[in-house]
């Protein structure tokens, strides 16, 4: 069973700032990618940025470049995410999980869901205009 806790969601305005992070438990974490994604009421997962913890490979969704920032701290068998620019769509239940089918990280592992696996225990993110 995938081992990960998100933590760090919050209610804030639009054009506000968050930064999440992600423990993994240490099986799971070593040398992957890890994935953030997230999930509103209603709608599929979808991956919004990647890392690889056993490199410095990072991917991003269009729908959050250049407003998202992954990083890592192996030391902790964790994963962040800063958030800046919120807006009103990016409300959802945010987790982490490593990609499925694969160590690396590649530009299509966010592309689809099947890409990563599920999260443990995800964090409320809801952004008010």
């Amino acid at each position: 069973q995938v081992q990960t806790v998100a933590s760090g969601g919050g209610s804030v305005q639009a054009g506000g700032s968050l930064g999440l992070s992600c423990a993994a438990s240490e099986k799971i974490y070593s040398s992957v990618c890890m994935v953030w994604y997230r999930q509103a009421p209603g709608k599929e997962r979808e991956g919004v940025a990647a890392i690889y913890t056993g490199g410095t490979s990072t991917y991003y969704a269009a729908s959050v470049k250049g407003r998202f920032t992954i990083s890592k701290d192996n030391a902790k068998n964790t994963v962040y995410l800063q958030m800046y620019s919120l807006k009103p769509e990016d409300t959802a239940m945010y987790y982490c999980a490593p990609r499925t089918g694969g160590s690396f990280c590649w530009p299509g592992v966010l592309s689809s869901s099947d890409e990563f696996g599920y999260g443990g225990q995800g964090t409320q993110v809801t952004v008010s205009s």
